[in-house]
């Protein structure tokens, strides 16, 4: 009788909590895993993204126009020096990070997780509701993390962020805008955090850019602050913003050419994304170079 009344307390105490125990902790230090497009992510490895591969981006026009206009001197701009990986592309950038859990002080329910990334450019932190806020109208101001809410689909968290600056999904130039939407599902297999990643944006992608990206949990691990000092890398232009004219930026063809492969099939887009492109490449392949 004991054991048949204990069920039915148990029973009842995760009916009053809801979904709570099918949610997960994301808590603790995390170490990243750049074992993902490493060349593109690693400036020592691979030298980060080259100039003109855009391969596996559903780019459109004007995506592709903005870059080939940009050119990589804009970051040595002091006003330039301390903008951070923006939330379209953060999972994406080096660093590692820590993941605090926020409790409502009464009633010790997660109301937020709170992000801590280190970067080159300075550190962030990035607050991912949990209570139900509703997200801010759309003429309110945005940010480079944007505003995020998340809600549980199962273990499972699903985040949804909107209110980011214009920025960058890839560190070539290919740009996101401000009117972008991020989806993320944070997943976690013990000491595995991954989180896949979904980018619309109407301005700048024919279709959604998915990416998945992971994390390892690594106790000893002590995320401290990070100093960050303007300096002048290259001496001042006064007036001069870095960029390309249409037409006039040479270095577009250097990956094609080093990678031998057709220029056609660098310049990103819907149909280049998908295998049957494959057979795209083998014509293009018999073009004269």
């Amino acid at each position: 009788m004991r054991r048949f009344v204990w069920f039915f307390v148990v029973v009842g105490v995760a009916s009053a909590n809801g979904r709570a125990l099918a949610q997960t902790d994301f808590s603790g230090e995390w170490a990243g895993r750049i074992h993902e497009d490493v060349t593109h992510r690693n400036d020592a490895l691979g030298g980060g993204p080259e100039i003109g591969d855009y391969t596996g981006l559903p780019i459109n026009d004007a995506a592709r126009l903005r870059a080939e206009s940009w050119d990589a001197s804009i970051n040595s701009l002091r006003e330039h020096q301390t903008i951070v990986a923006p939330a379209a592309y953060w999972a994406r950038g080096g660093g590692d990070m820590r993941i605090s859990k926020v409790t409502d002080e009464q009633t010790e329910q997660p109301i937020a997780f709170k992000i801590y990334r280190a970067g080159a450019a300075g550190s962030t932190i990035r607050m991912i509701w949990l209570d139900g806020r509703a997200h801010p109208p759309a003429y309110a101001a945005h940010t480079w993390q944007g505003f995020s809410t998340g809600r549980w689909e199962g273990p499972m968290l699903t985040v949804t962020t909107t209110h980011m600056k214009a920025g960058w999904i890839q560190r070539n130039g290919v740009p996101a805008s401000d009117r972008a939407t991020l989806i993320e599902h944070f997943v976690r297999h013990g000491d595995l955090l991954t989180i896949v990643t979904r980018v619309d944006d109407p301005l700048y992608l024919e279709e959604p850019l998915m990416r998945s990206t992971t994390w390892v949990l690594t106790l000893p691990q002590q995320i401290g602050a990070v100093p960050n000092e303007i300096v002048d890398e290259i001496p001042p232009r006064p007036g001069f913003v870095p960029h390309h004219l249409p037409g006039q930026n040479e270095q577009l063809h250097g990956f094609a050419d080093a990678k031998r492969i057709p220029f056609d099939a660098t310049r990103g887009g819907r149909e280049t994304i998908y295998p049957e492109y494959q057979l795209v490449i083998k014509e293009l392949a018999k073009k004269p170079r």
